[in-house]
């Protein structure tokens, strides 16, 4: 396998470079997408409603901050400060809240494309390398040599392009992996933050029709 590996030359060792780095970078965010951000969001937003449907605000603030280290909760709490606003301060609060949060949900998914790209290339490179080593090795090499000469050229070619395609093919399949995460997250703290803000919202027309009466 090893002779294999040099049998490509110098662009598989830049290629395995490239795949250290992508397999590191979606290790890392899948990490953070699949167990940091792992939380039961609809559990976690009824005990909010609950909490607010009772008028109980404090306890409500208390249970976004014990979810704190989850968007949600933070999302949430945003929304919960500004419960005695108007109904647009609310919803500004909670949308400036989740621009904030996504970046950080989306954050370096889109480097495994960049990688796969770079892993492709490089593997094209190696081959157009290769064939112009073979080409220009079997014009100035004696008719003994040509063979080998001609034989190692197309090894770099070839071996280059198919590592490159190895490499390139998990980055691809990694970020839509992690993409897809990424926007299911996104939609789940978009639903709970208009869910809290039409809770509110009722809330508070309630409140005014009581005090008319």
């Amino acid at each position: 396998m090893f002779t294999l590996f040099q049998s490509g030359g110098l662009f598989m060792y830049v290629i395995l470079t490239v795949s250290i780095v992508a397999l590191a970078l979606f290790l890392e965010r899948a990490s953070y997408l699949y167990f940091r951000l792992n939380l039961n969001t609809e559990k976690s937003f009824k005990k909010v409603l609950l909490l607010i449907e009772k008028s109980n605000y404090r306890g409500a603030l208390d249970e976004c901050a014990r979810i704190g280290k989850h968007p949600l909760g933070r999302i949430l709490k945003a929304g919960l400060l500004k419960s005695d606003k108007r109904d647009k301060e609310i919803e500004l609060a909670m949308e400036e809240k989740i621009l904030r949060e996504i970046p950080q949900v989306k954050a370096r998914i889109n480097y495994l494309t960049m990688f796969a790209n770079i892993s492709t290339l490089l593997g094209l490179l190696g081959t157009i390398v290769g064939l112009i080593t073979a080409f220009q090795g079997v014009s100035a090499a004696d008719a003994a040599m040509k063979q080998e000469i001609l034989a190692r050229g197309i090894s770099v070619a070839m071996f280059t392009t198919a590592f490159g395609l190895i490499v390139a093919i998990p980055c691809l399949v990694g970020f839509y992996v992690l993409n897809n995460r990424g926007d299911y997250i996104i939609d789940q703290l978009e639903e709970k933050a208009l869910g809290l803000f039409n809770a509110l919202s009722s809330l508070k027309r309630n409140k005014e029709l009581q005090c008319q009466n």
